[in-house]
């Protein structure tokens, strides 16, 4: 089992820690019939757009945490039109700049130390019912997160 928030590192390359309560391993959401998968790229409506991010599972109501010492640099929403869980957070460390959505971050500016509480996971079956609740991570220039997992 990893440390909390610890900061791993592979040829050089960060890896996140544990970014939810109850999930120490950051495992990837799979496919849900209605909402389709998790991983970077997936399609979504029906072919039109791909999925910018990878969901990592996540309870409502979890702790989030600092996968390793961070800078919070702004809010960051996921939908144009506001909704219960359109909230999130612009974040930048371990030479990489991301954002975490579906959270309701304690705040959106400062440093926060690997393993500290971020937020709170937002309440995702009140917008998508039976999908597996998940944090949404996605780099910021759009690029493929898998690699830092």
């Amino acid at each position: 089992m990893p440390l909390l928030g610890s900061l791993q590192t592979e040829g050089g390359q960060v890896k996140f820690g544990t970014l939810c309560s109850g999930n120490p391993t950051n495992t990837k959401r799979g496919c849900d019939k209605k909402y389709g998968c998790g991983n970077y790229g997936a399609n979504r409506d029906q072919g039109r757009r791909k999925h910018m991010g990878l969901d990592i599972i996540c309870s409502d109501g979890a702790t989030v945490y600092a996968p390793f010492d961070v800078k919070l640099t702004g809010k960051a929403v996921p939908y144009k039109k506001g909704n219960a869980i359109n909230d999130g957070v612009s974040l930048s460390g371990g030479g990489i700049c991301f954002k975490l959505f579906y959270l309701k971050p304690l705040k959106y500016s400062g440093n926060v130390k690997a393993g500290q509480k971020l937020g709170t996971l937002l309440p995702m079956q009140k917008v998508y019912p039976g999908i597996t609740s998940h944090i949404h991570v996605q780099m910021c220039d759009k690029s493929d997160p898998t690699k830092y997992f």
